[in-house]
């Protein structure tokens, strides 16, 4: 028989999972020899020495050869996991195993990209370095919605009702852990299967809370919040960093200035521009020069470069930098010296920009101005010598930019405005104002210089690429207009200018709408790359984010450049923090991988705002469910439309079943719902007066309802209603906490 030791031994070196009979082949164990290895194994396990079961044990505290992984944090690039089942009782924290990722199997495909709490199939191995696991293969997310609220049934079963209103069922909780009915839980699986239910592993509070929105959006997007110790210590160590004046270009004695929103956390950009006396202007473009104080290879690096960029809530930011660094030492204040990356350009009286260079530089901001009031400094015609010339200038730049024709789409802004005590006071389109476009137009004219100023030197470029639509797209959108009568000929060369006389060429608002909607719906979504596609909707060549350090990494990544590219190191610092302010070779060999990482957060950190969004403004409907509201008519399916209320905002459903009488058809070229008798027509950017039938705060899901007068009960008179997909059935009222007013129910 084999020692404890020896078969330890063979647990861990095996390459393949090993169980009893892998043991009993290993060692020449026959007959009696067996029964006697069963009592030893059942000995090491009750000793702690091993875990697991007869066809696959492992060391205790280990990990099986091959299991189920959950990925729990995007390191600098790499994935870190950990078991998904790991048992509590042995009292070690379960161990973490670095991702290895596979360079491509068969046919030379790879796994697609990892992200937080995905789940995958792995073969591990234990070495000297720790636990690194060889994906198998990636795996569906076991249960969605592991934030909700709890609901305790008549019967007094406890169930998880979903906050995401893509998940339409709740969840049995096997363990309440303290919480009550009616409060917002955090939760996790109790076991493998959906049926298994779920445990609660921490309460978060009353889910109609101020700001609980954003808290639940956190969650659901696995949103890093919290900072590491050794992140905040060196912004800490960071912000002491002196300002070498003979290293950098003083510009304290120009009266730059910065526009902002009134409710700015932090101020990245500041601008200036006097007459040049030949017509044209000259211009700087001051910019926050974050990398002097996070420098690459720092905790604080990594960390920021795991978030991507800061995420902005009504109530709260979750900002890129701790908040030593955002909020105070790198933001541009007035009447405080800061480091800056100045972006000198000259601009013609055409408003070409016909030469630009960068320096790193002092600035003293003369004004931190609102955008309201700087244009009504400008309307009112008090405004400040330094306002006047930044108004002329841009006029210059407007000149470009409409010979330039970049996409122009209308799309509104919601600003969701609290009172003292956080709850929501109104819910209002933002205004557009000139002085929007003044500070635009400057910062496209410096992204744009600081693209061309590193493609002079052949410098890593981290581009902002916004590719034409596809062919696929085209198509669509042609096969759309001609439900309009209007024609799109796909041989041609498409470009802004085609979509923007589309829409010039409509007087009716209505129709014009209705065209923007398709316009939209036909453009890719911009992206980060290191390899140039150009930017379709600024009608570009060439385009980099430069102007926004503070709150995206890949603007960070560019000042890093500019420092290599146009030597302007700064001298070393003294206090413990990475040397170089450039960029590291990582970097430069990583350019891919990070650009496809902090894309991915951009995605995130924009549906977990639309979604808090959409919630507030539930919030604030909650209280005026059965009045009617102007909509418009945003996305049409065979099972209903959607539609948003006008200026305030909030998808919600009008189901095809509370049309009216007749069957309606689903026209998926136009886009549309046609009535078969009446043809009647619901189509996309259509005006109509809709009742608000439900408001759901914790979904941010609305329900809408036709006018007593143009409809009535499907069922009651008659109406054959579009057709159910398949496997789908009508969900039990389990999907909304009771303690909720203005839920609607649903029969189980």
């Amino acid at each position: 028989m084999p020692s404890r030791e020896q078969v330890l031994e063979f647990i861990q070196s095996s390459d393949t999972p090993a169980g009893k009979r892998e043991i009993a082949k290993a060692f020449g164990l026959k007959g009696q020899e067996k029964i006697g290895l069963k009592r030893l194994l059942k000995d090491m396990a009750e000793e702690g020495l091993i875990d697991g079961k007869k066809t696959a044990y492992h060391r205790m505290g280990g990990v099986p050869k091959v299991t189920v992984l959950r990925i729990v944090e995007i390191d600098d690039g790499e994935s870190v996991a950990e078991p998904e089942n790991w048992n509590p009782d042995s009292g070690e924290k379960p161990p973490r195993l670095t991702i290895v990722e596979s360079k491509g199997g068969r046919g030379g495909k790879r796994m697609p990209a990892l992200k937080r709490g995905d789940r995958v199939l792995a073969r591990t191995e234990e070495s000297g370095k720790g636990w690194r696991a060889y994906p198998m293969k990636k795996l569906p997310a076991r249960t969605e919605g592991l934030m909700g609220v709890v609901e305790i049934d008549k019967a007094g079963k406890a169930w998880l009702a979903p906050i995401d209103k893509k998940v339409r069922n709740s969840s049995p909780i096997s363990d309440l852990n303290g919480s009550e009915d009616g409060e917002l839980v955090l939760a996790e699986p109790a076991g493998k299967g959906p049926r298994s239910g779920v445990n609660v592993t921490e309460v978060v509070g009353d889910p109609l809370a101020p700001k609980s929105f954003s808290l639940i959006a956190i969650a659901k997007h696995g949103i890093p919040h919290v900072f590491p110790e050794a992140a905040l210590e060196e912004a800490q160590r960071a912000a002491t960093l002196p300002l070498s004046e003979d290293r950098r270009e003083d510009l304290r004695d120009v009266p730059i200035l910065a526009i902002d929103p009134a409710d700015a956390r932090d101020h990245d950009d500041a601008i200036w521009a006097e007459p040049d006396g030949e017509g044209g202007f000259d211009t700087i473009v001051a910019i926050a020069d974050v990398s002097y104080y996070v420098r690459p290879g720092g905790a604080l690096d990594r960390e920021a470069r795991k978030r991507g960029n800061s995420v902005y809530f009504p109530d709260r930011v979750v900002p890129m930098l701790p908040e030593v660094l955002s909020a105070d030492a790198c933001s541009l204040k007035h009447g405080q010296d800061r480091a800056a990356m100045a972006c000198h350009l000259r601009v013609s009286a055409e408003g070409k920009v016909t030469s630009w260079r960068f320096t790193r530089a002092i600035v003293r901001l003369t004004h931190n101005i609102a955008y309201e009031d700087a244009q009504a400094a400008i309307d009112s015609g008090d405004a400040s010598t330094e306002l006047q010339n930044l108004w002329a200038c841009w006029r210059a730049l407007e000149k470009a930019r409409h010979a330039r024709d970049p996409l122009e789409l209308e799309l509104p802004e919601r600003r969701v405005v609290l009172d003292d005590e956080g709850q929501i006071a109104d819910i209002a389109v933002r205004e557009r104002l000139d002085a929007h476009r003044v500070v635009e137009d400057f910062m496209i004219a410096a992204n744009v210089a600081a693209a061309k100023a590193l493609e002079a030197k052949t410098a890593p470029v981290v581009y902002r690429i916004h590719e034409p639509p596809s062919r696929e797209k085209l198509i669509a959108l042609r096969d759309y207009l001609a439900t309009q009568d209007r024609k799109l000929a796909l041989g041609q060369v498409v470009t802004p200018t085609l979509f923007n006389r589309f829409l010039k060429d409509v007087s009716d608002e209505t129709e014009r709408a209705l065209l923007m909607e398709a316009v939209l719906r036909s453009q890719t979504q911009a992206y980060y790359g290191p390899n140039n596609a150009g930017h379709f909707g600024l009608a570009l060549g060439s385009y980099a984010h430069f102007t926004s350090p503070i709150r995206r990494y890949s603007d960070l990544l560019v000042h890093r450049a500019l420092v290599d590219a146009y030597g302007l190191e700064q001298p070393k610092p003294a206090k413990g923090l990475p040397d170089a302010s450039g960029l590291s070779d990582r970097d430069r060999q990583d350019l891919q991988q990070i650009t496809d990482a902090i894309s991915t957060t951009e995605r995130r950190a924009m549906e977990a705002e639309r979604d808090t969004i959409d919630r507030y403004v539930a919030a604030y409907l909650a209280q005026h469910v059965g009045k009617t509201f102007q909509t418009r008519i945003t996305g049409v399916q065979n099972f209903g439309f959607f539609a948003t209320i006008l200026n305030l905002g909030g998808d919600g459903l009008v189901p095809v079943s509370t049309l009216g009488r007749e069957y309606y058809r689903y026209d998926e070229a136009a886009q549309a719902l046609v009535g078969e008798d009446s043809g009647k027509r619901y189509d996309v950017a259509q005006k109509l007066e809709l009742k608000l039938a439900e408001a759901n705060p914790l979904t941010g899901a609305l329900k809408f309802e036709p006018l007593d007068d143009e409809s009535g009960n499907a069922e009651r008179r008659g109406q054959q209603a579009a057709p159910r997909e398949k496997g789908k059935s009508k969900q039990g009222n389990r999907g909304r906490p009771k303690n909720i007013r203005h839920q609607g129910r649903r029969r189980k």
